[in-house]
């Protein structure tokens, strides 16, 4: 049978069990234990405690006893404790003994008020238990996970020490400075250890709690301290034992810290902070060196100790690693770009009757690209494109698809044709990059891309554009205007839809600007009227309204993953510089084309031998057109840095080159027609067909005097 509810004897209740219990408390329990008075003084403390530490507080008033963080703070609480009767549990209290040295400690303490049996208040009970190695392991725990989320997360180095300083101080370091080798952040591989001491490093980033210190170090007579300095790690210094050994080290500064003498700038900044412990720790990876980072501790914080090191350890290995990264990240990111830089016009080509200027933002995107093709007939061709994603292959897939679209430019097809036939050459490169093997990291990496084609005449004053996924192009009108442009959007490159392009043909005054930018900048329709706004300026150069379109962009970022824009202003051929006759459909025809030719080409004051070819061109091309064209026929010249032939007739069957054999007594006019033109080739159009040629006109000589060009 239980005995719970029996009866306590009367020897249990003496008050001598009360002191037993009471003085085995004071004497064995390993919980501080302090006995306050009403007026919330020490008279007695457990016996665990050292003698000089009971001499030293006790009689004292505890606020007075012990310096804590917040005094006031401690003291109304003791009060209301002794007020109300309330316990407090577990109150995380920072402090130390006022006589003894070093930083604060960290206690856990519970408050009880004491009363005797009438009720009467006698003081209070406060045990206190030492936490600070848990605190400190929790601290370093808080900032471990600080770390791990914030670095790593930028493929921008000085991003990423600018992370770890910031994860670092307050609270695990009072200033914290992070130097990576010059070498290494322009992209190279760092060297295997140990650091040569002529190998500079460049402060990548520094973080501080004192600010007044800071002003400090940036305010000396040099520039140490400032983040892209650079220096070489003076010899017999921590730093530079730390990166020949590839091993941390705590160092205690103070006044006589002999190393100082050699590293003046470092002891002018220990000055300024009044640092009294340093950890050093190598930017390590695989051996390699990649930087250092140095951490400082000042007044009112702990000595750095071994279990910091585990810590700055994780960190550096954890910050190596992610600038390694973006080493790597940065390195290629170069390669793509200059392949693309290569693999762009060197500059914008101007038409016949048409200027065009061009930007292009760099970014992380190595896709975009842009081009103005000279095409026959003094038209122009405006292009511009986008490949997703970044690095060498997408700067390929780029170069390819520029390629091909050049190619096809040069066939004088339509736009939407053009569109079509680039759609079939990238689902090519689609399934040759789906046929690579599995393990191949391009294998899982899908393709995606934009492009705009457009082809400005300038005789019809009309632009003819198709579109693959791309936004539709910007048109401002020579008075600012910027009119409603109705382009059908086609189906984007690499995309399952097989729907057909289709094109628009826009009718433009002479002077009108045309504006073709890729989705970085025409994200959206604010994105959109900000370009209006910034092109209807037409008394600006085209160049000038490039800049103005970039100087709009929100944000200090700009467009991150690069863009492109190319801008042409629209104009005519001038009319000294063109002649076209409507001819009959005659056999006569050729020697009257011939004569026409040889008066026009004198007057431009051209030289016989080009004279000669031409009447021999222009001959061929019209006798062609009278025995196998039809009615009408149109011959035209165009004088530019090219001399253009045309002759136009309505049949839509094309002549082609034939090779005619010695017993032959035909069939080499065009065989001669391409000994003697740059460029040949046959356009056509809703009525008919027109056989062109190019030939070079040599620049005129000094003694010549002005020509007509």
């Amino acid at each position: 049978m239980s005995d719970a509810g029996a009866p306590v004897p009367a020897s249990m209740k003496d008050d001598g069990l009360d002191a037993a219990l009471l003085d085995r408390l004071f004497t064995q329990s390993v919980v501080g234990l302090h006995v306050l008075d009403p007026q919330l003084r020490v008279v007695r403390i457990s016996s665990l405690a050292n003698a000089d530490l009971a001499e030293q507080v006790i009689g004292r008033h505890f606020t007075d006893a012990y310096h804590l963080d917040r005094p006031d703070s401690a003291g109304k609480l003791l009060q209301r404790v002794l007020d109300t009767g309330e316990p407090v549990h577990d109150r995380l209290v920072h402090g130390r003994i006022k006589s003894a040295p070093g930083p604060n400690l960290s206690y856990l303490v519970t408050v009880f008020r004491l009363n005797d049996k009438q009720g009467r208040i006698l003081g209070l009970l406060a045990a206190v238990v030492d936490v600070t190695e848990r605190e400190k392991a929790r601290t370093r725990a808080m900032y471990r996970a600080r770390l791990l989320k914030g670095v790593g997360r930028s493929l921008d180095v000085a991003t990423t020490c600018q992370a770890l300083v910031e994860a670092a101080v307050p609270g695990f370091a009072d200033f914290a400075a992070v130097e990576v080798l010059d070498d290494v952040l322009r992209g190279a591989d760092p060297p295997m250890g140990p650091l040569r001491p002529d190998v500079p490093l460049r402060r990548a980033a520094l973080r501080g709690v004192s600010r007044a210190a800071l002003r400090g170090i940036e305010g000396g007579g040099d520039r140490t301290g400032l983040v892209g300095d650079t220096r070489r790690l003076p010899a017999h210094t921590p730093f530079a034992l730390a990166v020949s050994d590839l091993q941390p080290r705590i160092v205690a500064l103070d006044a006589d810290t002999p190393w100082l003498t050699a590293d003046p700038q470092t002891a002018r900044v220990i000055r300024a902070l009044e640092a009294h412990s340093l950890m050093v720790v190598p930017l390590k990876l695989h051996g390699a060196v990649l930087g250092l980072v140095s951490l400082y501790r000042c007044p009112g914080s702990d000595p750095y100790d071994e279990n910091d090191i585990t810590l700055a350890q994780s960190a550096a290995v954890h910050v190596a690693l992610s600038i390694d990264n973006a080493r790597r990240y940065e390195r290629d990111h170069v390669i793509a770009s200059t392949v693309q830089r290569r693999l762009l016009p060197p500059g914008s080509g101007a038409g016949v009757a048409v200027d065009t200027a061009h930007v292009l933002l760099p970014g992380r995107n190595s896709g975009c690209w842009f081009d103005t093709i000279r095409l026959s007939g003094a038209r122009t061709a405006l292009v511009v494109g986008d490949v997703a994603g970044h690095g060498l292959q997408t700067a390929i897939i780029m170069g390819q698809l520029r390629t091909v679209i050049q190619s096809l430019a040069g066939l004088d097809l339509e736009p939407d044709e053009v569109l079509a036939r680039l759609n079939d050459a990238a689902d090519r490169l689609a399934d040759e990059r789906a046929a690579l093997p599995p393990g191949d990291s391009l294998h899982r990496e899908s393709l995606k891309a934009s492009c705009i084609y457009g082809v400005y005449d300038p005789f019809t004053r009309t632009c003819t554009v198709a579109r693959a996924g791309h936004p539709a192009p910007i048109v401002i009108a020579p008075d600012g205007s910027a009119p409603a442009v109705d382009v059908p959007e086609g189906p984007s490159l690499f995309a399952a839809d097989s729907a057909p392009f289709a094109t628009a043909t826009l009718e433009l005054r002479e002077g009108t600007i045309l504006a073709f930018a890729t989705g970085a900048l025409l994200s959206d329709d604010a994105s959109a009227t900000r370009i209006r706004s910034a092109l209807a300026r037409p008394d600006r150069t085209l160049q000038e309204l490039c800049d103005g379109v970039v100087y709009t962009l929100p944000g200090d970022s700009g467009v991150p993953d690069g863009a492109a824009i190319l801008l042409a202003r629209t104009g005519a051929v001038p009319p000294d510089h063109v002649a076209t006759w409507e001819l009959a459909h005659d056999r006569t025809t050729p020697a009257i084309a011939r004569t026409l030719v040889r008066d026009r080409l004198v007057g431009w004051e051209l030289d016989d031998k080009t004279v000669e070819a031409t009447e021999l061109i222009v001959s061929e091309l019209v006798t062609n057109a009278v025995r196998y064209g039809t009615p009408p026929l149109q011959l035209r010249l165009i004088l530019d840095r090219f001399l253009t032939c045309e002759v136009h007739d309505s049949s839509p069957v094309a002549p082609h080159l034939r090779h005619a054999r010695t017993v032959d007594e035909g069939g080499r006019g065009l065989f001669i027609v391409s000994q003697l033109a740059t460029h040949w080739g046959t356009r056509y159009g809703r009525h008919g067909k027109a056989l062109w040629t190019e030939q070079e006109v040599p620049a005129p000589s000094d003694e010549a005097g002005p020509t007509a060009r």
